[in-house]
């Protein structure tokens, strides 16, 4: 296990985005080690978990946004026209059951996009972070 965790750390790093997190801290042997709290808050104000939020941000607020728009879409329409929602699209079919099922659709097509851009642009930089929190840490004996 622990060698796989190496191979892992060795084949993620150079990807570019954790390199603001510092990997040690400043001071010689004799030097006061940071506790945790403090650690957690410069990895929290480096540029590389800036960028990890930041990439998350983009995505997450569109698409939510989207989908909220989609649905309010729905429920004002089933409300306010349902002459239109009831209209017949084929034999029992109609426009409402297409919506209704339009709706679960998103959701799924969604739900992929987001798994795909946090395995595309967020995963890798998160896990780095992770690793390098966690060797700052380590060094403080806090976990």
């Amino acid at each position: 296990m622990e060698q796989l965790d190496e191979q892992e750390r060795a084949g993620a790093r150079g990807h570019g985005v954790a390199e603001g997190v510092p990997r040690q801290w400043p001071g010689g042997p004799g030097a006061r080690v940071p506790g945790a709290a403090e650690i957690y808050l410069e990895v929290q104000r480096s540029p590389a978990f800036q960028e990890v939020r930041r990439r998350y941000r983009r995505f997450a607020f569109p698409a939510t946004f989207a989908f909220l728009l989609w649905y309010l879409a729905y429920v004002v329409a089933a409300t306010a026209a349902p002459g239109l929602m009831a209209r017949p699209v084929a034999g029992a079919v109609n426009v409402a059951m297409i919506a209704g099922l339009g709706q679960f659709l998103t959701t799924f097509l969604l739900t992929w996009a987001y798994a795909r851009h946090a395995r595309l642009r967020r995963d890798r930089a998160a896990l780095e972070l992770r690793w390098d929190t966690q060797e700052m840490t380590r060094g403080a004996g806090q976990w």
